[in-house]
């Protein structure tokens, strides 16, 4: 089973880093920074870090696992994390130089459930789950 981690990653103004993708022919939708789990990481946590690194040249601190969401023979495992220098200019990884694969903007939006009404993130689960525990009050991080 193909894996993928993909992070919530909130910002000390308490918004959440969201990458708008642009392809021809397809509505525009929001994905988390993220991206597959590679034979040479050694573990889950540092698949994110090094995703991370390479989509927005930023360093994260984990908090916990958030959610995972299975389909068919994939399997997207997304966790909280907390960033707070980041660089859209200096990223690197095969998904920005390959031609075919549209654009990707990265976007800072209010992490409330008013922001996330204004953006069509996918999966669609992950955004369910995200409004739910901002409902619920229980997306805080954790000294805050």
């Amino acid at each position: 089973m193909k894996e993928r981690v993909r992070a919530v990653l909130v910002t000390a103004d308490d918004t959440m880093l969201v990458i708008r993708r642009t392809k021809p022919d397809i509505p525009e939708y929001w994905v988390l920074p993220g991206g597959g789990v590679e034979p040479s990481d050694e573990s889950r946590e540092a698949a994110l870090h090094r995703e991370i690194h390479e989509e927005i040249a930023g360093k994260a601190d984990i908090v916990r696992l958030l959610h995972t969401v299975e389909s068919g023979d994939e399997r997207q495992l997304f966790y909280l994390a907390r960033i707070a220098t980041w660089s859209f200019e200096d990223r690197t990884g095969p998904e920005f130089s390959a031609e075919g694969r549209g654009a990707y903007a990265l976007e800072q939006i209010p992490l409330t459930v008013e922001g996330l009404d204004g953006i069509n993130l996918k999966p669609e689960e992950i955004a369910h789950v995200l409004r739910a525990a901002l409902s619920a009050g229980t997306l805080a991080l954790p000294g805050r």
